[in-house]
C-alpha cells in the first residue's frame, strides 16, 4: 500500500505561482510512473502531467510551458511548480503512484488539494 500526501495548494492570484509536493510512503523511483491529475467542478477529472521511472515526462498541452514536473528520488517526493496560472487551473490536483504489481501496477491517489485562481 503505497500512501501519498498532497500539500501546497491554495488561493493565488492570476500570473501567479505554486509549487505543489506529494511525498510517497515508498520509493518514487520504483513506481512505473507518478503524476498529478486535476478536476474541476462538473468536468472530469484529467491528466495534468506524468514523469515515468525513466523519466520521461508528458504534460497535456494546456499547461505546456507553464507546469513542470520533477522528481526527488531522496525525499521520495514529486514536484508539480506551477507558473503563470490562469482561473481555468483552478481544481482540486490529485498525485497518483502507479506501482508496479505483476503483470500490471495497482494505482494509489492522494487526498487531493485544492488549488484556485482568482483575484
Amino acid at each position: 500500500q503505497v500512501q501519498l500526501v498532497e500539500s501546497g495548494g491554495g488561493l493565488v492570484q492570476p500570473g501567479g505561482s505554486l509549487r505543489l509536493s506529494c511525498a510517497s510512503s515508498e520509493s518514487v523511483f520504483s513506481m512505473n510512473a507518478m503524476g498529478w491529475y486535476r478536476q474541476a467542478p462538473g468536468k472530469e477529472r484529467e491528466l495534468v502531467a506524468r514523469i515515468t521511472r525513466g523519466g520521461s515526462i508528458d504534460s497535456a498541452a494546456s499547461v505546456k510551458g507553464r507546469f513542470t514536473i520533477s522528481r526527488d528520488n531522496a525525499k521520495n517526493t514529486v514536484y508539480l511548480q506551477m507558473n503563470s496560472l490562469k482561473p481555468e487551473d483552478t481544481a482540486v490536483y490529485y498525485c497518483y503512484a502507479d506501482s508496479p504489481s505483476f503483470p500490471t501496477y495497482n494505482r494509489y491517489w492522494g487526498q487531493g488539494t485544492q488549488v484556485t485562481v482568482s483575484s
